[in-house]
C-alpha cells in the first residue's frame, strides 16, 4: 500500500519544542537517509500529523507501508523505522522514517497467517502452537508482501512447519 504524508521542517529540537508541537496537534519526526561514504546519515527534523500517521499504522500493511513524504514541495519515498506511543494514553509521541533506495533490497518483518485447520487438531485432538507470528523478509521496497500464508491442513500431531533457514 502507498500513502502520502505531509510534513513540515522544524528548526527547534528538544523536549520543550516537542511538547509545543504536540500541544499544537503535531508530533515531532525525523527522516534519515541512506548511508553515504560509510558515514551514518544526518537526520532531518520534521513535524507530522499524528492522525495521518495512525491511519497509516492501522492500515493492512502497517509499518511496512511505503510513504510518499512531502516536505516543502519535494517528495521522498520513506518507511516508518520506529514510532513511540505514550504508555498510558497510547497517543503517538514521535516517529522516525528512513528514506528508501527503490533499487536496493531491505529487510522487513512480515506477519505469518495460518490457513486451514490441521488434521492433527480435527482427528487427533491436538492443539496448534503458533510460536513464530512474523518473519523477516529481504526484498525490494515495491515487493513487500502484506503477509505470508502457511497451510497447516496436512499437519498431524507432533509435526511442525519450519523455515528454510537453520
Amino acid at each position: 500500500m502507498d500513502a502520502t504524508l505531509e510534513a513540515v521542517k522544524r528548526e527547534g529540537r528538544g523536549k520543550n519544542e516537542a511538547n509545543r508541537l504536540r500541544a499544537a496537534g503535531q508530533i515531532p519526526a525525523v527522516v534519515y537517509g541512506s548511508k553515504k561514504d560509510g558515514k551514518a546519515p544526518e537526520g532531518v527534523a520534521l513535524s507530522v500529523d499524528p492522525k495521518e500517521m495512525l491511519r497509516i499504522l492501522h492500515s493492512d500493511s502497517g509499518a511496512n507501508t511505503l510513504i510518499n513524504l512531502r516536505v516543502d514541495g519535494t517528495e521522498a519515498r520513506v518507511m516508518i523505522k520506529e514510532y513511540q506511543l505514550d504508555p498510558v494514553t497510547h497517543q503517538l509521541l514521535h516517529a522516525d522514517f528512513y528514506a528508501l533506495a527503490m533499487d536496493k533490497a531491505i529487510t522487513v518483518t512480515v506477519p505469518i497467517v495460518l490457513k486451514g485447520e490441521s488434521r492433527g487438531v480435527k482427528q487427533q485432538g491436538g492443539i496448534v502452537d503458533f510460536v513464530t507470528r512474523d518473519i523477516e523478509v529481504l526484498c525490494l521496497p515495491t515487493d513487500i508482501p502484506g503477509h505470508i500464508d502457511v497451510d497447516v491442513t496436512e499437519l498431524m500431531l507432533n509435526e511442525s512447519v519450519r523455515s528454510g533457514r537453520r
